[in-house]
């Protein structure tokens, strides 16, 4: 597989290209003529700085874990810093290269470096008019419970008014505390708004739809749903990439010592055989 293989999925109003060999990764998303995700021009740059383009599939967990080592259902976890703040950020699968099944599924399989459990994981890109529909699975090949997590990680550009449908909020993705708190302030974003540089947090227990967001000068409306047991949304504005992070996920950050520690926003515990799922649907309009 050509590092730079590309495929398109369209219908008449979206567009969206994957890299299967950069983590089955959304390259670019083009909806009614508008590109809508942060996009390199060589896709090479996905590798080069792969956690601030496009957007990425993060399992087997999501968001940033604390290095060193932790025992989980009678293993040993001892993850190397990815991050320049020391965590394990945003699980393996995103380096990793897919496969393309028949059926257009894209699947991979990991495990080891620090994580010790045998997974696969596929993801399903579906289009329509108006809806971009993905997919997401994670199931547990080892023979013994694993924690896992699934998300989605884009980057979208362009000047954003959005509502997170949510009261509860982590107030901060690093540290994350144990318990959410009321929503409020800058992180009260139940009512249209711009979401103020700096935020870096996430959402728990999110009604359905989890999200809207409305570019106004392109005229374009999304409506973001998160189908899962446990629907989190991940936000974050630093304010020096052009672009905003609004992610589906299962679970909270520090997911694998709210496991041990039995605090909510915990990764799942999958027993031998079982598979998670993730579903984030995308649906546009003007």
């Amino acid at each position: 597989m050509a590092a730079t293989e590309e495929l398109t999925f369209r219908s008449a109003n979206i567009e969206a290209t994957v890299l299967p060999a950069y983590g089955a990764r959304l390259h670019r998303l083009r909806v009614f003529g508008h590109d809508l995700l942060r996009t390199p021009s060589d896709p090479r740059d996905h590798e080069r700085d792969p956690f601030f383009w496009g957007a990425f599939i993060m399992a087997p967990w999501c968001n940033r874990l604390t290095t060193g080592p932790i025992e989980i259902s009678g293993r040993m976890v001892d993850l190397q810093p990815n991050f320049a703040d020391g965590t394990a950020i945003h699980g393996q699968v995103y380096a990793s290269p897919w496969r393309v099944g028949d059926d257009g599924q894209l699947r991979t399989e990991g495990g080891g470096d620090g994580w010790p459990w045998r997974y696969g994981a596929s993801l399903t890109v579906v289009i329509g008019d108006h809806q971009l529909r993905l997919a997401q699975t994670l199931t547990n090949l080892s023979d013994v419970p694993m924690p896992g997590g699934l998300g989605i990680h884009p980057w979208f550009v362009g000047h954003i008014r959005m509502a997170i449908h949510g009261a509860l909020v982590y107030p901060s993705n690093h540290p994350s505390d144990p318990e959410p708190i009321a929503a409020n302030g800058d992180l009260d974003l139940r009512q249209p708004t711009e979401m103020a540089v700096g935020v870096d947090a996430t959402w728990p227990q999110v009604s359905d739809p989890a999200v809207d967001m409305w570019w106004p000068e392109a005229g374009l409306h999304c409506v973001m749903r998160v189908l899962s047991a446990t629907p989190h949304i991940v936000a974050a504005n630093p304010g020096n990439r052009a672009a905003i992070a609004v992610e589906p996920e299962t679970h909270a950050p520090q997911g694998l010592r709210r496991l041990a520690h039995g605090s909510p926003g915990a990764l799942t515990l999958l027993a031998s055989g079982e598979t998670l799922r993730l579903t984030s649907v995308l649906e546009f309009d003007r």
